[in-house]
């Protein structure tokens, strides 16, 4: 059995133009990979493989185009988690803000409640105290105004309830987000994760 051998030249110039073709390729992955970072894309195999025109075979096995690509994901997969943080600070600023107010709020509410029951009370005892000698319009006055701080006392006890519930929902929502951030940073101090990239 005869082997013809290959030309030298033939062989040398089909070597130089597979690195041609290589370069190329490699070139067009690097554009794709800046494209998609100036246009905020997703970076991912898939997309950089469109976007180069290559297969995906050629990202895996080229490792030049190969850590092209890996970088780009892990720079993306850092700004997204740095962006995710941000929001959920500004979420949190948000909610530990309303419950500090509904805080204020539910305090000013029981002090506006104890002063009025504090009041009603003097109302009442200087009625039983001075019943008698008062006159039938004093008493009816009198009446009058017991009625309104009674149905003042009402008022401020729904709403004194309402911050309540508030306040709770606020602190809820503050329970929550202090977890979702306790995930993003467990996320962030892990790594990003490769499944998560592709």
């Amino acid at each position: 059995m005869k082997t013809t051998a290959v030309p030298e030249p033939r062989t040398a110039a089909a070597l130089a133009a597979r690195r041609r073709k290589t370069a190329t390729a490699v070139q067009r992955v690097h554009e794709a990979v800046t494209r998609l970072r100036r246009e905020k894309a997703q970076v991912s195999v898939a997309a950089v493989a469109r976007r180069a025109d290559v297969s995906r075979t050629f990202l895996y096995g080229n490792p030049e185009a190969r850590a092209a690509v890996a970088t780009a994901m892990a720079e993306a997969g850092d700004l997204r988690s740095r962006t995710l943080a941000e929001q959920d600070d500004e979420r949190e600023a948000t909610w530990r803000e309303r419950a500090l107010n509904a805080e204020d709020a539910l305090k000013a509410a029981h002090g506006e409640i104890l002063a009025q029951r504090t009041r009603i009370g003097e109302l009442l005892g200087q009625i039983r105290d001075l019943q008698a000698e008062w006159t039938e319009e004093a008493i009816q006055r009198i009446t009058t105004e017991n009625t309104t701080l009674k149905q003042r006392v009402r008022q401020l006890t729904a709403d004194n309830r309402t911050l309540d519930e508030r306040l709770k929902a606020a602190r809820s929502n503050l329970r929550f987000q202090d977890r979702r951030v306790a995930d993003l940073e467990a996320c962030i101090a892990d790594g990003p994760d490769v499944s998560t990239r592709r």
